[in-house]
């Protein structure tokens, strides 16, 4: 009897090695390699011939029906997906532990039910009576969801497949599933990948969408091999920090809608609550006539997002002086803080910076540079920032400010809010300000300091 091969797979990137090494060659993790063995298919290494696939042709014989989404009473989550689920789909949600991410998919079948949708919650980790008291608790045990307690990807497929009037299927989490033909125990790559494939194929076939639930790595990415974000059509990530009341639901991938969008909820004692309007959470505790604290119209997807960004200049002690940032890219405060100081003579070395996103958000356009750059300004003169203006825009190496896009959106939702000035770059086209909201257009950032007063403190 021929000895059964194995290989070494990394349990954070999915690497095949032939024998154990303390690093993972493909992604630098320590002890990550974890044996497997490779299962032989019968007829494997005889040459057979394929068979001629049949071309169709791209435009259809046939008019094709439009697709119907599936909406929820949850728009913030409709949102996300692009206008609501795709029938027949295939969505991975991602998250830190305790964030939410079973509450967030308990109450959407509960919603959808009440639609008329036909759901099932299909837990690998808690027990049935688990699930019950949580739905309790957030006071949907009323509703008509189908509940089931299973690991085995084979029978939730089987499932998937014979039940006809089946709409969406939520399976918390992947990372529990496995598949009896393979030794591997649950949770390592060749069952996480093997159990997301067989699911994913039985959605396909039977029109029923699938929602998994993913654990994530201590890095924020999520756990298993990187092939199964390629293989689910949506990416969502739920963030957001315990410590806060609200959680950021963000599309990374979507094959049916734009990415990059978000939806925001509010953490309460009964459940996740959806926040309409985001910019009034995220200024709601803001203080006025406070140095180091400027007020950044970003954009989050489609949608504009008023955040305040703070800014803490001190002396320092150390030979090293610290430069810690919550909410933002580290090495852009590093580049943004070096053409301050080379380009418009900003005394910042020597002296600690602290920056920080209020409310735990997390900001990744180059369109947050120029408020960052009036919020050190202000810390460093200690003098507030005019009140009731926003900025926006891109700072380059030369200290010149550029445009960013959907600039409209941005200036109509500062208006809205009630702010009466923005500090933006100059447009290539004439833009038309919102009524009562005046603008300031410097060209660098030099002309930045001069509109906020020179750098005398």
């Amino acid at each position: 009897m021929a000895k059964p091969q194995t290989s070494y797979h990394c349990q954070s990137c999915g690497f095949a090695a032939a024998k154990w090494t303390g690093k993972c060659d493909g992604c630098g993790a320590w002890n990550s390699l974890i044996e497997e063995k490779i299962e032989q298919k019968p007829g494997i290494g005889k040459s057979k011939a394929g068979r001629m696939m049949a071309l169709e042709s791209l435009t259809p014989k046939e008019p094709q029906k439009p697709v119907i989404r599936q909406k929820s009473a949850m728009d913030e989550f409709d949102r996300v997906m692009g206008g609501g689920i795709v029938p027949g789909s295939a969505t991975l949600i991602g998250g830190d532990p305790g964030i939410g991410k079973s509450t967030l998919l308990l109450q959407l079948v509960c919603q959808l039910v009440s639609n008329g949708h036909q759901t099932a919650y299909v837990s690998g980790e808690e027990s049935a009576d688990q699930v019950r008291m949580r739905a309790q608790r957030l006071g949907l045990g009323h509703t008509d969801v189908g509940l089931a307690t299973a690991t085995n990807a084979m029978d939730i497929a089987e499932t998937i497949r014979r039940e006809p009037n089946l709409d969406v299927v939520i399976i918390d989490s992947i990372q529990t599933m496995y598949l009896p033909g393979l030794d591997s125990a649950p949770g390592t790559v060749s069952q996480v990948r093997a159990s997301a494939q067989e699911l994913t194929r039985a959605a396909k076939t039977s029109g029923a969408a699938v929602i998994f639930v993913g654990h994530v790595t201590k890095d924020g990415a999520i756990a298993g091999p990187r092939v199964l974000e390629h293989m689910v059509d949506t990416v969502l990530y739920f963030e957001g920090d315990r410590s806060h009341h609200f959680r950021i639901l963000r599309g990374v991938k979507n094959r049916f809608g734009a990415t990059d969008e978000i939806g925001v909820f509010e953490m309460t004692e009964n459940g996740l609550q959806q926040v309409p309007n985001p910019s009034e959470l995220f200024l709601a505790d803001r203080t006025e006539s406070v140095a180091g604290t400027a007020v950044l119209a970003g954009m989050e997807g489609t949608r504009p997002l008023l955040v305040e960004i703070e800014a803490l200049v001190a002396p320092s002690s150390l030979a090293s002086p610290r430069r810690n940032v919550v909410g933002w890219d580290n090495s852009r405060l590093a580049m943004l803080t070096a053409v301050l100081e080379a380009r418009c003579g900003v005394p910042l070395s020597g002296r600690d910076i602290f920056l920080n996103v209020a409310g735990g958000m997390k900001i990744q356009e180059p369109a947050a540079d120029m408020a960052v750059a009036a919020a050190l300004i202000s810390s460093v003169t200690d003098r507030p920032l005019p009140q009731r203006t926003v900025f926006f825009g891109e700072v380059a190496l030369s200290a010149e400010i550029r445009q960013v896009a959907q600039a409209d959106a941005r200036l109509k939702e500062a208006a809205k809010l009630g702010f009466d000035q923005a500090i933006m770059p100059k447009p290539r086209k004439k833009l038309a300000s919102p009524s009562g909201l005046g603008l300031a257009q410097p060209a660098s950032l030099i002309e930045l300091i001069e509109i906020l007063g020179g750098l005398s403190e």
